[in-house]
């Protein structure tokens, strides 16, 4: 925005009650403020992406979901309603400024606190939200499927072990980690003697923690989401429902967009002329 004049300086002189957001990868200011990056290369920084994946492998990027949406999309949105809220105390706008490593550390503060009780290790795979045990893990079925295992709690533990076949003179103790990767090997045996069907129906109301893995095609079918509409029709494509849901002021379902249809409105309200629209348009800084 500083390259046509709307800089935050620029925007708040002429509406001190402006909320400017900001969303970049590294930030403001520091040695990579002007590096280019992707969500790849911010949660590497910030930490959040060596954990995850199985020991002895490669970290597993988690799409672009941590750093593009989560830790810069969702964050510039919650600051710029904590900024609007603010506003209603001070009567002033300010700048909101959203990095993505900032933004994708941020929900890796519970890792750091049970590091620092020496309850996690750095080494990928060998804790118990990273595949390290056996009974938080993805399993694959014998046609090729996969389920999803939570099984955290002991009450939850028995009843997975009980449905894979185990009796309770059987039970494996739970957090014993020396036997983890030998019970992953054995439960993983088990999960590919029956289909991703076969699991389900063997836990149905058992409170085992166990769920289909879906994929995007499957998961707006899922009986759940349809009963409560996860999932809607926008202009005839598949997307997520507006989410969290509220009471009294429930979100519509959204429209398809055409991006800037609002450009040349956004522009001239500004206090640019047509000419100055129209050049920026030519050179391709806006649509």
């Amino acid at each position: 925005m500083e390259r046509i004049g709307l800089g935050p300086t620029t925007c708040l002189e002429r509406n001190p009650r402006l909320i400017y957001g900001r969303v970049t990868g590294y930030g403001q200011e520091g040695p990579l403020a002007q590096e280019a990056g992707h969500d790849i290369n911010y949660i590497s920084i910030s930490g959040a992406l060596a954990p995850i994946g199985r020991r002895g492998e490669a970290p597993v990027p988690p799409l672009n979901l941590v750093g593009d949406f989560g830790g810069g999309g969702m964050l510039l949105a919650m600051g710029v309603l904590a900024a609007v809220f603010e506003r209603n105390h001070s009567g002033l706008g300010q700048v909101v400024d959203a990095a993505m490593v900032d933004g994708s550390a941020l929900p890796t503060t519970m890792f750091h606190e049970i590091r620092a009780l020496s309850l996690w290790q750095d080494e990928r795979g060998t804790n118990i939200l990273d595949t390290g045990s056996h009974y938080y893990n993805v399993y694959e079925a014998s046609d090729g499927e996969y389920v999803s295992v939570g099984a955290m709690e002991p009450k939850f533990y028995e009843s997975f072990m009980s449905g894979l076949g185990f009796s309770e003179d059987d039970l494996p103790p739970q957090d014993d980690r020396a036997q983890w990767e030998g019970l992953k090997e054995r439960v993983s045996q088990i999960f590919r003697t029956r289909t991703r069907r076969e699991w389900l129906e063997i836990f149905d109301g058992t409170d085992a923690c166990v769920t289909p893995v879906l994929s995007l095609g499957e998961a707006p079918l899922h009986p759940h989401n349809r009963e409560r509409s996860t999932f809607v029709d926008i202009d005839g494509t598949v997307a997520p429902a507006p989410a969290p849901r509220f009471s009294r002021t429930p979100a519509s379902v959204p429209s398809g967009s055409t991006p800037g249809i609002h450009t040349t409105e956004a522009l001239l309200d500004w206090g640019l002329t047509q000419t100055d629209v129209d050049l920026l348009v030519t050179a391709g800084v806006v649509d």
